[in-house]
């Protein structure tokens, strides 16, 4: 059986297929933003408001951006926004089923704030909502998992930035990364198997530097949902102070230390990440270490993103677990009273 295949064996819900279709994803995301005629505002800044696969677009769009962003690009994840937040700023409200209650709180404050809103999601009470205070609303696919809608998230965040007058559009910069990304799909399967295998039977603790700490967050939060495994992540230089301490109990605990470097990682930085490896692999289960590739940030982004979503369903195949359920996210659900 190949690679591919034994990914499928368990695949309820063809996550695979949603992973490898992430170019789509990105040029279609595109014609959407483009459809949804988003007026521009000269913003104080922009913040993405959402939780989980929807709130993780923003901060990609700022690691994609970088130095290029001219504002401040914020993601905010709970019931309301910061305390200091003015009517100049650009709020993008965003999530796939439109019924995050977090999300909908945080419009709500928006409009009471007298903000610009934009809005990105399949429909729900969030796009009722908006439409209701003529907000413009990104319309998403339904039939996807919150978590294989990134790609969507990430333009939308992105192009929003561009909207809100804090960054310059990367739309040709995403182009260009959907079609290395159709390139690369089997190159970046099986080396997200070869991963997968190394990290099998650990916890993977992953770490990125600058464009890579919100990859490293996804691979962490892919890894929870995909394969239902705890994980965590950190960000260096920060983890370099605190956290690599940690590690010198780590023994017998099967933690694996995962580094996502960048090719045009700062030379301090990427010096860090070769000490750290080498001292959290006095006691780690593995140490794995992955470059990224491709000419532009977002480029290289991407493709990391890709290859960590595919390392996921490679570790849920090994588990023979089914990465589609979410099942004890709908019992918290559940228990909270759904909306």
């Amino acid at each position: 059986m190949s690679g591919l295949e034994r990914l499928r064996e368990f695949d309820s819900g063809a996550q695979l297929d949603a992973v490898l279709a992430l170019p789509d994803h990105l040029r279609d995301a595109l014609w959407r933003v483009e459809s949804a005629r988003l007026r521009g505002h000269d913003s104080a800044g922009l913040m993405v408001c959402g939780m989980g696969g929807s709130a993780i677009g923003g901060d990609l769009a700022a690691s994609a951006l970088g130095d290029r962003c001219t504002g401040p690009l914020l993601t905010v994840r709970g019931y309301g926004l910061p305390s200091w937040a003015t009517p100049e700023w650009t709020v993008l409200c965003s999530s796939y089923s439109g019924d995050t209650e977090e999300t909908i709180a945080c419009l709500e404050a928006a409009t009471a704030l007298g903000a610009n809103r934009i809005a990105a999601t399949t429909g729900g009470a969030l796009a009722e909502a908006a439409r209701a205070e003529d907000v413009p609303v990104v319309g998403v696919p339904a039939a996807l998992q919150p978590r294989a809608a990134v790609g969507y998230m990430f333009v939308v965040a992105a192009e929003s930035a561009a909207v809100a007058g804090v960054a310059p559009r990367i739309h040709t910069e995403i182009d260009a990364a959907a079609d290395r990304l159709e390139q690369a799909r089997t190159q970046l399967a099986e080396q997200a198997g070869e991963i997968a295998a190394r990290l099998d039977g650990t916890l993977p603790v992953v770490y990125g530097a600058d464009l890579s700490v919100s990859v490293a967050r996804r691979w962490k939060t892919q890894v929870n949902e995909n394969a239902k495994l705890p994980a965590f992540w950190a960000e260096l230089p920060e983890a370099d102070h605190n956290e690599l301490e940690g590690w010198a109990g780590a023994g017998g605990h099967k933690l694996a230390a995962v580094f996502i470097e960048d090719s045009d990682q700062h030379p301090r930085e990427r010096r860090r990440i070769e000490l750290t490896a080498e001292l959290a692999g006095e006691t780690a289960a593995e140490v794995v270490r992955v470059e990224t590739e491709g000419r532009s940030r977002t480029e290289r982004l991407l493709c990391a993103v890709m290859l960590g979503d595919l390392v996921s369903l490679h570790l849920a195949a090994l588990r023979r677990a089914d990465p589609t359920p979410v099942r004890v996210i709908e019992q918290l659900k559940d228990r909270l009273g759904r909306p």
